[in-house]
């Protein structure tokens, strides 16, 4: 116990919690304390000024990280004949229809991205309960429900990152291993961060983005000056 306390006051070291940080310098801080023996996610987290309880509120959507996440995605498409063919030719892990229903109402989730076609959404929505509350529902509005399967599969093993906000309106994703450079990092945050500014819903009323932080896995969280992100 004592040498995690030892390890965490050494993270925290140097970090001004009360101090809003340049990007770049948030980013070289955050990596010179992800210090674990595996390649820790570098994770952003933004606090919104919503309410998400209220439909015109909520914060959702998708962006393509353009350095990719670092990690494998596995990806399931709920599809039948031709548009099975093509997911598995696109490099889908897993293709089904019933039997992949079954599996999936049996409690068996070995994938991290559920792509379904819409004549397959009948099926798949009786899957709500089980793929709701683990953020893996089909949707249209984040391109994971369609006819081009090839498009979303490449788009999900590519770096494709879904964001929802939470009850306590926090929006966070990770973008990125502590092994990336600084800057293919800082471009992954700002195409996060900018698709967060853009999904700004109709009801948001007064200061939408309160606190952006980042850090890793195992890391403190260091505050981000919000005007350090240019397209933001």
């Amino acid at each position: 116990m004592a040498k995690t306390t030892k390890r965490t006051q050494k993270v925290r070291e140097g970090v001004d919690v009360t101090k809003l940080y340049g990007l770049s310098d948030a980013v070289n801080m955050v990596k010179e304390r992800a210090t674990a023996k595996f390649d820790e996610t570098i994770e952003v987290a933004m606090n919104l000024g919503v309410d998400p309880r209220h439909a015109d509120q909520m914060v959702r959507g998708v962006v393509n990280l353009p350095n990719g996440t670092g990690r494998s995605v596995r990806v399931a498409v709920f599809a039948r004949d031709a548009k099975a063919d093509e997911a598995k030719a696109a490099g889908a892990d897993i293709v089904g229809a019933e039997d992949l229903f079954e599996a999936v109402q049996g409690g068996k989730i070995d994938f991290d991205r559920c792509i379904a076609t819409p004549d397959m959404m009948p099926l798949v929505g009786r899957l709500g309960k089980v793929l709701g509350p683990r953020g893996m529902m089909p949707n249209p509005k984040v391109g994971t429900v369609t006819n081009d399967v090839t498009e979303a599969v490449k788009a999900s093993k590519g770096g494709a990152v879904e964001f929802r906000v939470e009850k306590a309106g926090i929006v966070h994703a990770g973008v990125g291993k502590a092994s990336f450079d600084t800057k293919a990092i800082e471009e992954n945050i700002k195409a996060f961060t900018d698709a967060v500014y853009k999904a700004k819903p109709a009801g948001a009323k007064g200061n939408y983005v309160k606190r952006i932080a980042i850090s890793s896995t195992m890391g403190t969280g260091v505050k981000v000056d919000p005007s350090s992100l240019a397209s933001a």
